[in-house]
């Protein structure tokens, strides 16, 4: 299954709701979204600093980790953004792959 990390700021509003629900409400929340479109969550935790929030999900596609991007990001509750990651399998196989590719002359 695809992974993703993904890194989220908190709105104002959206802190609110998070100091009105706590960490765990806001797991519950999220744990429901993903597993809704058939994925898991692997690791969350809450930081500080550029980022209030870091996770690692598992989605069956790429569509399903758009829809829940698109939603979340509709709520204005937070900012995000989701990162592929790739296994080590993953990078070895592109690795062996042959690309044809020129870069432009100056």
């Amino acid at each position: 299954m695809p992974k993703y990390l993904i890194q989220a700021s908190y709105t104002p509003e959206g802190t609110r709701g998070l100091l009105k629900e706590g960490g765990t409400g806001r797991r519950r929340a999220v744990d429901e979204v993903v597993s809704g479109l058939g994925g898991t969550v692997e690791a969350m935790y809450f930081a500080f600093g550029e980022d209030d929030l870091a996770m690692i999900v598992d989605f069956p596609d790429a569509t399903s980790m758009a829809a829940v991007s698109l939603i979340v990001k509709a709520s204005g509750a937070l900012h995000s953004r989701a990162t592929p990651l790739l296994t080590l399998d993953e990078i070895d196989a592109a690795t062996r792959m042959q690309v044809s590719f020129r870069p432009p002359k100056a």
